[in-house]
């Protein structure tokens, strides 16, 4: 029983849906949910996809004289 439990329990190391992006607030995919924008590429070439409410706000635009 221990053993099957150990072996259900374990995670393979380096899948891209555990890898956090954008200060860890967002995780690389290969593909967005409904729910996330996609945000910029992870070192892997995976999307950095963040959930809709935590999207940063766009930059100002700059004022013309």
């Amino acid at each position: 029983l221990i053993v099957a439990l150990l072996v259900l329990g374990h995670v393979p190391p380096g899948r891209s849906e555990f890898k956090r992006c954008w200060k860890g607030q967002g995780a690389c995919r290969t593909y967005c949910t409904r729910q996330e924008t996609y945000m910029h590429l992870c070192p892997d070439g995976s999307l950095c996809c963040l959930p809709y409410g935590l999207k940063p706000p766009a930059a100002p635009e700059p004022e013309y004289v």
